[in-house]
Protein backbone atom coordinates (compact mmCIF):
# COMPACT_ATOMS: atom_id res chain seq x y z
CA UNK A 1 0.00 0.00 0.00
CA UNK A 2 0.93 3.54 -0.80
CA UNK A 3 1.35 6.69 1.76
CA UNK A 4 -1.72 7.87 0.83
CA UNK A 5 -3.81 4.82 1.71
CA UNK A 6 -1.95 4.05 4.90
CA UNK A 7 -2.89 7.70 6.16
CA UNK A 8 -6.19 8.18 4.92
CA UNK A 9 -8.38 8.54 7.79
CA UNK A 10 -11.75 6.66 8.01
CA UNK A 11 -15.15 8.14 8.91
CA UNK A 12 -15.41 6.39 12.16
CA UNK A 13 -12.15 7.38 13.62
CA UNK A 14 -11.31 10.52 15.54
CA UNK A 15 -8.90 13.10 14.28
CA UNK A 16 -6.54 12.17 17.30
CA UNK A 17 -6.31 8.67 16.29
CA UNK A 18 -5.97 9.68 12.38
CA UNK A 19 -3.36 12.38 13.54
CA UNK A 20 -1.71 9.63 15.56
CA UNK A 21 -1.50 6.71 12.67
CA UNK A 22 -0.76 9.33 10.28
CA UNK A 23 2.30 10.72 12.13
CA UNK A 24 3.90 7.79 12.70
CA UNK A 25 3.51 6.34 8.72
CA UNK A 26 5.65 9.19 8.07
CA UNK A 27 8.54 7.17 9.62
CA UNK A 28 7.55 4.65 7.06
CA UNK A 29 10.18 5.31 4.20
CA UNK A 30 13.20 5.58 6.93
CA UNK A 31 12.03 2.09 8.43
CA UNK A 32 12.07 0.51 5.23
CA UNK A 33 15.57 1.89 4.26
CA UNK A 34 17.03 0.45 7.96
CA UNK A 35 15.13 -2.20 8.52
CA UNK A 36 13.13 -3.41 4.82
CA UNK A 37 13.31 -4.30 1.33
CA UNK A 38 15.61 -2.15 -0.44
CA UNK A 39 15.82 -2.99 -4.12
CA UNK A 40 12.30 -2.65 -5.82
CA UNK A 41 11.30 -6.17 -7.27
CA UNK A 42 10.35 -4.64 -10.86
CA UNK A 43 14.11 -3.04 -11.14
CA UNK A 44 16.21 -5.60 -8.91
CA UNK A 45 14.36 -9.42 -8.90
CA UNK A 46 16.87 -11.43 -7.65
CA UNK A 47 18.19 -8.91 -4.58
CA UNK A 48 14.71 -7.86 -3.82
CA UNK A 49 14.12 -11.91 -3.22
CA UNK A 50 17.16 -12.28 -1.09
CA UNK A 51 16.01 -8.88 0.80
CA UNK A 52 12.42 -10.73 1.18
CA UNK A 53 13.78 -14.06 2.50
CA UNK A 54 16.44 -12.65 4.55
CA UNK A 55 14.59 -10.01 6.08
CA UNK A 56 10.96 -11.53 6.62
CA UNK A 57 12.95 -14.08 8.50
CA UNK A 58 12.53 -16.74 6.45
CA UNK A 59 16.03 -18.01 6.15
CA UNK A 60 19.68 -16.91 6.51
CA UNK A 61 22.56 -18.20 5.37
CA UNK A 62 24.31 -20.78 6.98
CA UNK A 63 28.63 -20.50 7.69
CA UNK A 64 28.98 -23.64 5.00
CA UNK A 65 29.11 -22.29 2.01
CA UNK A 66 26.00 -23.13 -0.24
CA UNK A 67 23.96 -23.90 2.54
CA UNK A 68 20.98 -22.17 4.18
CA UNK A 69 19.26 -21.94 7.89
CA UNK A 70 15.57 -22.02 7.61
CA UNK A 71 14.16 -20.00 10.47
CA UNK A 72 11.21 -20.47 12.54
CA UNK A 73 8.89 -18.36 10.31
CA UNK A 74 10.10 -20.21 7.17
CA UNK A 75 9.49 -23.58 8.60
CA UNK A 76 6.12 -22.37 10.13
CA UNK A 77 5.44 -22.84 6.05
CA UNK A 78 6.97 -25.75 5.30
CA UNK A 79 5.12 -27.55 8.09
CA UNK A 80 1.59 -26.16 6.52
CA UNK A 81 2.70 -28.12 3.61
CA UNK A 82 3.68 -31.06 5.43
CA UNK A 83 0.39 -30.91 7.42
CA UNK A 84 -1.32 -30.76 3.92
CA UNK A 85 0.20 -33.44 2.15
CA UNK A 86 0.49 -35.95 5.04
CA UNK A 87 -3.00 -35.86 5.11
CA UNK A 88 -3.72 -36.32 1.54
CA UNK A 89 -1.37 -38.69 1.56
CA UNK A 90 -2.37 -40.79 4.22
CA UNK A 91 -5.91 -40.42 3.31
CA UNK A 92 -5.01 -42.41 0.04
CA UNK A 93 -3.00 -45.50 1.58
CA UNK A 94 0.49 -43.44 1.69
CA UNK A 95 2.46 -44.09 4.91
CA UNK A 96 5.43 -41.97 6.18
CA UNK A 97 9.10 -44.04 7.05
CA UNK A 98 12.66 -43.12 7.53
CA UNK A 99 15.50 -44.34 5.49
CA UNK A 100 19.36 -43.44 6.19
CA UNK A 101 21.04 -40.84 4.56
CA UNK A 102 24.64 -42.71 3.70
CA UNK A 103 24.31 -44.43 0.54
CA UNK A 104 26.58 -47.03 0.17
CA UNK A 105 28.75 -46.53 -2.99
CA UNK A 106 28.13 -50.02 -4.65
CA UNK A 107 23.82 -48.57 -4.70
CA UNK A 108 24.67 -46.53 -6.72
CA UNK A 109 26.50 -48.27 -8.80
CA UNK A 110 23.75 -50.95 -9.69
CA UNK A 111 21.82 -48.36 -11.74
CA UNK A 112 23.87 -46.84 -15.09
CA UNK A 113 21.44 -44.27 -16.10
CA UNK A 114 20.78 -42.70 -12.43
CA UNK A 115 24.22 -42.87 -11.21
CA UNK A 116 25.13 -40.72 -13.57
CA UNK A 117 22.62 -38.76 -13.37
CA UNK A 118 23.74 -37.89 -10.03
CA UNK A 119 27.70 -38.56 -10.08
CA UNK A 120 28.37 -34.88 -10.17
CA UNK A 121 26.47 -33.42 -7.38
CA UNK A 122 27.22 -36.45 -4.62
CA UNK A 123 29.13 -35.80 -1.40
CA UNK A 124 31.22 -38.60 -0.73
CA UNK A 125 32.25 -39.78 3.10
CA UNK A 126 35.43 -41.44 2.89
CA UNK A 127 36.46 -41.01 6.22
CA UNK A 128 34.80 -42.00 10.00
CA UNK A 129 37.07 -40.26 12.87
CA UNK A 130 40.68 -41.11 12.08
CA UNK A 131 39.81 -43.96 10.16
CA UNK A 132 39.61 -43.61 6.52
CA UNK A 133 36.45 -46.00 5.28
CA UNK A 134 37.67 -49.13 2.88
CA UNK A 135 34.48 -47.88 0.79
CA UNK A 136 33.18 -44.69 -0.14
CA UNK A 137 29.36 -43.20 1.17
CA UNK A 138 27.46 -41.04 -0.40
CA UNK A 139 25.12 -38.43 1.17
CA UNK A 140 21.67 -39.01 0.05
CA UNK A 141 20.94 -37.02 -3.17
CA UNK A 142 18.01 -39.07 -3.63
CA UNK A 143 16.98 -42.27 -1.64
CA UNK A 144 15.84 -44.43 -4.53
CA UNK A 145 18.89 -47.03 -3.98
CA UNK A 146 18.61 -47.09 -0.38
CA UNK A 147 15.32 -47.71 -0.36
CA UNK A 148 14.90 -50.25 -3.03
CA UNK A 149 17.25 -52.47 -1.32
CA UNK A 150 15.02 -52.71 1.86
CA UNK A 151 12.35 -53.57 -0.38
CA UNK A 152 13.92 -56.36 -2.32
CA UNK A 153 13.83 -57.88 1.13
CA UNK A 154 10.29 -56.83 2.05
CA UNK A 155 8.24 -57.82 -1.21
CA UNK A 156 7.76 -61.30 -1.83
CA UNK A 157 4.17 -61.88 -3.22
CA UNK A 158 1.30 -59.88 -4.83
CA UNK A 159 -0.26 -59.68 -1.26
CA UNK A 160 3.12 -57.42 -0.29
CA UNK A 161 1.54 -54.90 -2.77
CA UNK A 162 1.04 -52.05 -3.34
CA UNK A 163 3.91 -50.75 -0.80
CA UNK A 164 3.32 -47.04 -0.42
CA UNK A 165 6.06 -45.21 1.51
CA UNK A 166 6.88 -41.80 1.72
CA UNK A 167 9.89 -40.11 3.30
CA UNK A 168 10.89 -36.20 5.26
CA UNK A 169 14.29 -35.94 5.31
CA UNK A 170 16.97 -33.65 3.44
CA UNK A 171 18.95 -34.61 0.33
CA UNK A 172 22.35 -33.43 -0.45
CA UNK A 173 23.65 -31.90 -3.40
CA UNK A 174 26.83 -30.11 -4.51
CA UNK A 175 25.14 -27.62 -6.53
CA UNK A 176 28.00 -25.51 -8.44
CA UNK A 177 25.62 -23.17 -10.01
CA UNK A 178 25.02 -20.18 -7.74
CA UNK A 179 23.29 -20.95 -5.01
CA UNK A 180 20.09 -18.93 -3.50
CA UNK A 181 17.97 -19.19 -0.82
CA UNK A 182 15.03 -21.94 -1.02
CA UNK A 183 15.62 -22.79 -4.43
CA UNK A 184 19.12 -23.97 -4.93
CA UNK A 185 20.76 -25.11 -2.00
CA UNK A 186 23.58 -27.89 -1.49
CA UNK A 187 21.00 -29.00 1.32
CA UNK A 188 17.16 -28.69 1.29
CA UNK A 189 14.43 -30.38 3.03
CA UNK A 190 11.68 -32.43 0.64
CA UNK A 191 9.67 -35.32 0.72
CA UNK A 192 9.89 -38.21 -1.60
CA UNK A 193 7.89 -41.16 -1.95
CA UNK A 194 8.51 -44.32 -3.24
CA UNK A 195 6.42 -47.10 -4.23
CA UNK A 196 5.91 -50.44 -5.72
CA UNK A 197 2.87 -51.65 -7.72
CA UNK A 198 2.18 -54.98 -9.72
CA UNK A 199 1.53 -53.61 -12.78
CA UNK A 200 2.39 -50.85 -14.98
CA UNK A 201 -1.48 -49.61 -14.91
CA UNK A 202 -1.13 -49.14 -11.00
CA UNK A 203 2.52 -47.54 -11.49
CA UNK A 204 0.97 -44.71 -14.04
CA UNK A 205 -2.21 -44.35 -11.51
CA UNK A 206 0.05 -43.66 -8.78
CA UNK A 207 1.88 -40.95 -11.05
CA UNK A 208 -1.08 -38.92 -12.14
CA UNK A 209 -2.52 -39.27 -8.59
CA UNK A 210 0.18 -38.10 -6.72
CA UNK A 211 0.72 -35.34 -9.36
CA UNK A 212 -3.01 -34.02 -8.96
CA UNK A 213 -2.35 -34.06 -5.44
CA UNK A 214 0.84 -31.70 -5.79
CA UNK A 215 -1.29 -29.69 -8.17
CA UNK A 216 -4.14 -29.44 -5.11
CA UNK A 217 -1.76 -28.48 -2.37
CA UNK A 218 0.27 -25.41 -4.22
CA UNK A 219 -3.26 -24.19 -6.02
CA UNK A 220 -5.22 -24.51 -3.16
CA UNK A 221 -2.83 -23.69 -0.41
CA UNK A 222 0.29 -21.64 -2.00
CA UNK A 223 -2.30 -19.85 -4.16
CA UNK A 224 0.40 -20.62 -6.61
CA UNK A 225 -1.05 -21.18 -10.32
CA UNK A 226 0.72 -24.15 -12.37
CA UNK A 227 0.66 -25.96 -15.49
CA UNK A 228 1.11 -29.91 -15.80
CA UNK A 229 2.23 -32.47 -18.28
CA UNK A 230 5.46 -35.16 -19.11
CA UNK A 231 9.30 -33.75 -18.94
CA UNK A 232 11.07 -33.98 -22.53
CA UNK A 233 13.64 -37.51 -22.12
CA UNK A 234 16.01 -34.90 -21.73
CA UNK A 235 14.70 -32.98 -19.36
CA UNK A 236 13.17 -36.30 -17.78
CA UNK A 237 14.60 -37.81 -13.81
CA UNK A 238 17.50 -40.03 -14.41
CA UNK A 239 16.29 -43.79 -14.73
CA UNK A 240 12.80 -43.21 -15.30
CA UNK A 241 10.03 -44.38 -18.33
CA UNK A 242 9.07 -41.00 -17.78
CA UNK A 243 8.40 -37.61 -15.31
CA UNK A 244 5.55 -35.88 -14.86
CA UNK A 245 5.42 -32.42 -13.26
CA UNK A 246 3.97 -29.27 -12.37
CA UNK A 247 5.29 -25.71 -13.29
CA UNK A 248 5.13 -22.17 -12.14
CA UNK A 249 5.56 -19.15 -13.68
CA UNK A 250 7.83 -16.44 -11.28
CA UNK A 251 7.90 -12.67 -11.93
CA UNK A 252 11.11 -12.61 -13.80
CA UNK A 253 9.78 -14.91 -16.66
CA UNK A 254 11.37 -18.16 -15.50
CA UNK A 255 9.63 -21.00 -14.37
CA UNK A 256 9.83 -23.05 -11.51
CA UNK A 257 9.60 -26.82 -11.35
CA UNK A 258 6.99 -27.39 -8.49
CA UNK A 259 7.06 -30.96 -7.90
CA UNK A 260 7.92 -34.23 -10.25
CA UNK A 261 6.06 -37.79 -10.13
CA UNK A 262 7.58 -40.11 -12.28
CA UNK A 263 6.95 -43.83 -13.29
CA UNK A 264 10.35 -45.54 -12.84
CA UNK A 265 9.27 -49.17 -14.89
CA UNK A 266 11.31 -52.12 -13.82
CA UNK A 267 14.90 -50.37 -14.53
CA UNK A 268 15.39 -50.13 -10.06
CA UNK A 269 13.30 -53.43 -9.65
CA UNK A 270 15.80 -55.28 -11.93
CA UNK A 271 19.18 -53.61 -10.44
CA UNK A 272 17.94 -54.42 -6.88
CA UNK A 273 16.10 -57.96 -7.67
CA UNK A 274 12.61 -56.68 -6.52
CA UNK A 275 10.55 -59.66 -7.72
CA UNK A 276 7.10 -61.12 -6.38
CA UNK A 277 5.39 -64.20 -6.98
CA UNK A 278 1.69 -62.75 -8.68
CA UNK A 279 -1.58 -65.05 -8.47
CA UNK A 280 -1.04 -67.15 -11.30
CA UNK A 281 1.95 -68.56 -9.66
CA UNK A 282 4.70 -66.59 -12.34
CA UNK A 283 8.11 -64.78 -10.75
CA UNK A 284 7.47 -60.68 -11.42
CA UNK A 285 9.60 -57.49 -11.29
CA UNK A 286 7.46 -54.76 -9.66
CA UNK A 287 6.63 -51.61 -11.32
CA UNK A 288 7.67 -48.59 -9.60
CA UNK A 289 6.86 -44.93 -9.02
CA UNK A 290 8.45 -42.02 -6.88
CA UNK A 291 7.64 -38.69 -6.57
CA UNK A 292 8.70 -35.45 -4.29
CA UNK A 293 8.10 -32.04 -3.56
CA UNK A 294 10.61 -29.48 -1.82
CA UNK A 295 11.62 -26.64 -0.01
CA UNK A 296 12.01 -24.45 -2.89
CA UNK A 297 7.45 -24.27 -2.64
CA UNK A 298 8.55 -21.62 0.20
CA UNK A 299 10.76 -19.88 -2.56
CA UNK A 300 7.94 -19.88 -5.07
CA UNK A 301 5.51 -17.96 -2.44
CA UNK A 302 7.78 -15.25 -2.05
CA UNK A 303 8.65 -14.47 -5.56
CA UNK A 304 4.98 -15.31 -6.63
CA UNK A 305 3.29 -12.83 -4.19
CA UNK A 306 5.45 -11.11 -2.75
CA UNK A 307 5.86 -6.61 -3.48
CA UNK A 308 8.00 -4.00 -2.49
CA UNK A 309 7.48 -3.87 1.15
CA UNK A 310 7.99 -7.85 1.57
CA UNK A 311 6.36 -10.41 1.70
CA UNK A 312 2.36 -11.53 1.34
CA UNK A 313 1.06 -15.06 2.84
CA UNK A 314 -1.44 -16.67 1.97
CA UNK A 315 -3.40 -17.40 4.64
CA UNK A 316 -3.51 -20.87 4.53
CA UNK A 317 -0.19 -21.05 5.05
CA UNK A 318 0.33 -17.66 7.49
CA UNK A 319 1.65 -19.26 11.15
CA UNK A 320 -0.34 -15.50 11.95
CA UNK A 321 -3.19 -14.87 9.88
CA UNK A 322 -4.62 -11.65 11.61
CA UNK A 323 -2.65 -9.49 13.87
CA UNK A 324 -3.98 -7.23 16.36
CA UNK A 325 -2.38 -3.86 17.11
CA UNK A 326 -3.43 -1.39 19.61
CA UNK A 327 -3.29 2.06 18.94
CA UNK A 328 -2.11 3.27 22.66
CA UNK A 329 -3.10 6.47 23.80
CA UNK A 330 -1.28 7.46 27.10
CA UNK A 331 -3.31 6.95 30.21
CA UNK A 332 -5.44 4.67 28.30
CA UNK A 333 -2.68 1.64 27.74
CA UNK A 334 -3.93 -0.58 29.99
CA UNK A 335 -7.72 0.02 28.29
CA UNK A 336 -6.87 -0.64 24.99
CA UNK A 337 -4.63 -3.59 25.29
CA UNK A 338 -7.28 -5.31 27.04
CA UNK A 339 -9.78 -4.45 24.11
CA UNK A 340 -7.29 -5.64 22.06
CA UNK A 341 -6.79 -8.86 23.95
CA UNK A 342 -10.67 -9.73 23.94
CA UNK A 343 -10.53 -9.55 20.23
CA UNK A 344 -7.48 -11.96 20.22
CA UNK A 345 -8.77 -14.34 22.47
CA UNK A 346 -12.47 -14.13 20.21
CA UNK A 347 -10.95 -14.43 17.07
CA UNK A 348 -8.79 -17.62 18.48
CA UNK A 349 -11.90 -19.32 19.49
CA UNK A 350 -12.95 -18.79 16.19
CA UNK A 351 -10.14 -20.79 15.15
CA UNK A 352 -7.81 -18.40 13.30
CA UNK A 353 -4.57 -18.01 14.22
CA UNK A 354 -3.88 -14.04 15.72
CA UNK A 355 -1.00 -12.50 17.22
CA UNK A 356 -1.64 -9.24 19.61
CA UNK A 357 1.52 -6.84 19.06
CA UNK A 358 1.70 -4.80 22.67
CA UNK A 359 4.90 -4.02 22.23
CA UNK A 360 6.50 -0.58 23.41
CA UNK A 361 7.24 0.50 19.59
CA UNK A 362 5.20 3.36 17.65
CA UNK A 363 2.56 1.67 15.54
CA UNK A 364 4.27 2.51 12.20
CA UNK A 365 7.00 0.40 12.83
CA UNK A 366 4.25 -2.21 13.79
CA UNK A 367 2.89 -1.54 10.65
CA UNK A 368 6.30 -1.79 8.88
CA UNK A 369 7.41 -4.99 10.60
CA UNK A 370 4.08 -6.91 10.00
CA UNK A 371 3.71 -5.79 6.53
CA UNK A 372 7.57 -6.89 5.78
CA UNK A 373 6.33 -10.48 7.18
CA UNK A 374 3.31 -10.95 5.12
CA UNK A 375 0.65 -11.41 7.64
CA UNK A 376 -2.01 -11.36 5.24
CA UNK A 377 -4.82 -8.87 7.77
CA UNK A 378 -3.99 -6.31 10.52
CA UNK A 379 -6.54 -5.70 13.06
CA UNK A 380 -6.01 -2.07 14.38
CA UNK A 381 -8.02 -0.79 17.71
CA UNK A 382 -7.13 2.33 19.22
CA UNK A 383 -9.42 4.06 21.52
CA UNK A 384 -12.19 5.84 19.09
CA UNK A 385 -12.69 2.02 17.50
CA UNK A 386 -13.16 1.26 21.15
CA UNK A 387 -15.92 4.09 22.10
CA UNK A 388 -18.21 3.17 18.01
CA UNK A 389 -17.15 -0.61 19.43
CA UNK A 390 -15.37 -0.94 15.93
CA UNK A 391 -12.19 -2.07 14.68
CA UNK A 392 -10.03 -1.11 11.46
CA UNK A 393 -9.17 -3.84 9.42
CA UNK A 394 -6.22 -3.75 6.57
CA UNK A 395 -5.71 -6.13 3.81
CA UNK A 396 -2.01 -7.10 2.97
CA UNK A 397 -3.00 -8.17 -0.11
CA UNK A 398 -3.68 -4.35 -1.60
CA UNK A 399 -3.71 -2.04 1.51
CA UNK A 400 -7.51 -1.41 1.90
CA UNK A 401 -8.88 -0.57 5.18
CA UNK A 402 -12.34 -1.16 6.28
CA UNK A 403 -13.71 -0.38 9.80
CA UNK A 404 -15.98 -3.24 10.75
CA UNK A 405 -18.55 -2.98 13.93
CA UNK A 406 -17.52 -5.73 16.55
CA UNK A 407 -20.77 -7.97 16.01
CA UNK A 408 -19.67 -8.49 12.83
CA UNK A 409 -16.20 -8.63 13.26
CA UNK A 410 -15.26 -12.57 13.13
CA UNK A 411 -17.53 -12.66 10.76
CA UNK A 412 -15.91 -10.47 8.31
CA UNK A 413 -12.69 -11.68 9.25
CA UNK A 414 -12.99 -14.97 7.96
CA UNK A 415 -14.91 -13.68 5.02
CA UNK A 416 -11.67 -11.08 4.14
CA UNK A 417 -9.38 -14.17 4.60
CA UNK A 418 -11.35 -16.06 1.98
CA UNK A 419 -10.54 -13.72 -0.15
CA UNK A 420 -7.32 -12.74 0.01
CA UNK A 421 -6.60 -16.08 -0.67
CA UNK A 422 -8.66 -16.40 -3.67
CA UNK A 423 -7.38 -12.70 -4.90
CA UNK A 424 -3.70 -14.50 -4.71
CA UNK A 425 -4.29 -16.96 -6.52
CA UNK A 426 -6.39 -15.08 -8.75
CA UNK A 427 -3.53 -12.36 -9.65
CA UNK A 428 -0.95 -15.05 -10.13
CA UNK A 429 -2.94 -16.94 -12.68
CA UNK A 430 -3.93 -13.42 -14.22
CA UNK A 431 0.03 -13.05 -14.83
CA UNK A 432 0.40 -16.67 -16.08
CA UNK A 433 -1.87 -15.91 -18.69
CA UNK A 434 -0.95 -12.93 -19.72
CA UNK A 435 2.94 -14.09 -19.67
CA UNK A 436 2.07 -17.49 -21.82
CA UNK A 437 2.69 -16.52 -25.37
CA UNK A 438 1.84 -19.00 -28.50
CA UNK A 439 4.51 -18.72 -31.12
CA UNK A 440 4.56 -20.22 -34.50
CA UNK A 441 8.20 -18.94 -35.69
CA UNK A 442 12.08 -19.00 -34.27
CA UNK A 443 12.03 -15.30 -34.16
CA UNK A 444 8.92 -15.22 -31.95
CA UNK A 445 10.71 -17.69 -29.71
CA UNK A 446 13.69 -15.85 -29.38
CA UNK A 447 11.54 -12.30 -28.78
CA UNK A 448 8.92 -13.80 -25.79
CA UNK A 449 11.06 -16.45 -24.18
CA UNK A 450 13.14 -14.18 -21.96
CA UNK A 451 9.45 -12.95 -21.26
CA UNK A 452 7.56 -15.96 -19.39
CA UNK A 453 6.36 -19.22 -20.93
CA UNK A 454 6.44 -19.98 -24.60
CA UNK A 455 3.65 -22.62 -26.24
CA UNK A 456 5.51 -23.62 -29.70
CA UNK A 457 5.20 -26.86 -31.60
CA UNK A 458 8.14 -29.22 -31.28
CA UNK A 459 8.90 -31.98 -33.63
CA UNK A 460 10.51 -34.54 -30.90
CA UNK A 461 14.03 -34.10 -31.77
CA UNK A 462 16.80 -33.65 -28.67
CA UNK A 463 18.56 -31.97 -31.40
CA UNK A 464 15.90 -28.88 -31.74
CA UNK A 465 15.48 -28.90 -28.28
CA UNK A 466 19.02 -28.16 -27.76
CA UNK A 467 19.34 -25.43 -30.52
CA UNK A 468 16.23 -23.46 -28.70
CA UNK A 469 18.11 -23.83 -25.51
CA UNK A 470 21.28 -22.67 -26.58
CA UNK A 471 19.52 -19.60 -28.60
CA UNK A 472 17.44 -18.74 -26.12
CA UNK A 473 18.39 -20.33 -22.86
CA UNK A 474 14.65 -21.74 -22.45
CA UNK A 475 14.34 -25.54 -21.76
CA UNK A 476 10.81 -27.59 -22.04
CA UNK A 477 9.02 -27.44 -19.23
CA UNK A 478 6.49 -29.72 -19.62
CA UNK A 479 4.52 -31.27 -22.47
CA UNK A 480 0.42 -30.92 -21.78
CA UNK A 481 -1.28 -33.88 -21.69
CA UNK A 482 -3.98 -32.39 -23.42
CA UNK A 483 -4.28 -33.55 -27.44
CA UNK A 484 -3.03 -30.43 -29.85
CA UNK A 485 -3.84 -30.10 -33.50
CA UNK A 486 -0.83 -30.86 -36.28
CA UNK A 487 1.53 -28.07 -36.71
CA UNK A 488 5.27 -26.85 -37.75
CA UNK A 489 8.22 -27.69 -34.93
CA UNK A 490 9.55 -23.89 -34.26
CA UNK A 491 12.78 -25.16 -34.77
CA UNK A 492 13.21 -27.26 -37.94
CA UNK A 493 9.71 -26.86 -39.22
CA UNK A 494 9.19 -30.56 -39.62
CA UNK A 495 5.44 -31.82 -39.18
CA UNK A 496 4.43 -32.08 -35.47
CA UNK A 497 1.28 -33.24 -33.52
CA UNK A 498 3.31 -32.00 -29.96
CA UNK A 499 2.77 -28.99 -28.19
CA UNK A 500 5.83 -27.85 -25.77
CA UNK A 501 5.95 -25.65 -22.86
CA UNK A 502 9.33 -23.78 -22.86
CA UNK A 503 10.77 -21.18 -20.88
CA UNK A 504 14.25 -20.11 -18.73
CA UNK A 505 14.08 -21.75 -15.78
CA UNK A 506 15.71 -21.98 -11.83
Amino acid sequence: MDDKEKTKPMDAQSTDDAKHRHTDSMRQSDLEKSLGVTAKKADDFSQWYNDVVLKAGLADFASAKGFMVIKPYGYSIWEKIQEFLNKELHATGHMNAYFPAIIPEKFLEREKEHVEGFSPEVFWVTQAGSEKLTERFALRPTSETIIYDSYSKWIRSWRDLPVLINMWNSVFRSETKMTKLFLRTREFLWQEGHTCHATREEADEEVMKILGIYKKMIEELLAVPVISGIKSEAEKFPGALYTSTVEGLMPDGRALQMGTSHNLGQHFAKAFDIQFMDKDKAKKYVWQACWGASTRLIGAVVMTHGDDHGLILPPRIASTQVIVVPILFKNREKEIVKKAEELKNRLERAGLRVELDARDYSPGYKFHEWELKGVPLRIEIGPKDIEHNKAMLVRRDNGKKESVSSESLIKHVQETLDDIQKSLFSRAKKFLEEHTFDVETESDFIKFARKGMVRAHWCGSVKCEEALNEKTGATIRCIPFEKTEKGKCVSCGAESTTIAYFARAY
